[in-house]
């Protein structure tokens, strides 16, 4: 097994990398069949960016703090557990931006699409799902488009609903919605083209992100699931992200 390890700058992490290169065969990055990636959930989404377009299976063990994205850290049995390891498929999405100036910025997402207001004013949103107005006005301090893979996270703080991996939708959550004061937001399917246009964008500036990447004053941002990108995830059998987002359900 051609394994390529990489690990964040912490200096646990780098200590496991160095007991890890010591003990197991590896190889450089564009020789591997699989990448094992030693860090917290901040460095795998880091990883999963890295090698999105390679279809090589990623395998993260915890150094980090949550490890949500990670299996547990163990330095025996590694080549056994990544023989064992079962594969949960991701699909990012896409933001389209453009902003108040017409410039137009693309990005991949993992975890979620957000928009945030920018000052102290609250932000007006117009949200159109397949070419249908569906919120003619949303006052808000934001509002979050989330995979099941980030509806863990920032999706979560927001109140929205956690979604099985293999469910085929997304979430769209309001974040501190004013107006109108009793809607939640919604659950469409992943097939969905999700528009979020900025009302009165010059007075009430709102800038929008995908994971890392950020635009400021946007005018327009358009979401979809980006189908032809595939992200495969290896999880020891009793870890897997299925049942890890399920028993996230019940944690009180």
């Amino acid at each position: 097994m051609k394994i390529y390890f990489t690990a964040s700058e912490s200096e646990d992490a780098q200590t496991a990398l160095t007991m890890l290169e010591t003990r197991y065969p590896h190889v450089a990055s564009d020789e591997a069949e699989i990448i094992v990636a030693l860090g917290g959930d901040g460095f795998m989404l880091e990883t999963m960016h890295r090698f999105m377009d390679s279809n090589l299976p990623i395998y993260g063990m915890n150094k980090g703090t949550v490890g949500f994205l990670l299996n547990n850290y163990k330095e025996d049995g590694l080549v056994e557990r990544l023989n064992a390891g079962e594969i949960t498929e991701l699909h990012p999405l896409k933001m389209t931006a453009v902003d108040m100036h017409g410039r137009k910025t693309e990005a991949l997402a993992i975890n979620e699409v957000s928009l945030l207001r920018e000052s102290r004013q609250t932000a007006k949103i117009r949200i159109s799902i397949d070419d249908h107005v569906k919120v003619a006005e949303l006052t808000c301090d934001g509002i979050l488009v989330a995979t099941p893979a980030g509806s863990t996270a920032y999706n979560y703080s927001a109140h929205g609903p956690i979604l099985p991996v293999n469910a085929g939708v997304l979430a769209l959550t309001p974040i501190s919605a004013f107006r109108p004061r009793r809607w939640r937001g919604a659950i469409l399917p992943k097939e969905a083209r999700i528009e979020l246009n900025v009302l009165e964008a010059v007075k009430r500036p709102v800038s929008a992100v995908a994971d890392a990447v950020e635009v400021r004053d946007v005018a327009t941002v358009i979401v979809e699931e980006k189908r032809d990108i595939t992200i495969r995830l290896l999880f020891d059998p009793e870890h897997n992200l299925e049942k890890r987002i399920l028993d996230e359900q019940f944690i009180l």
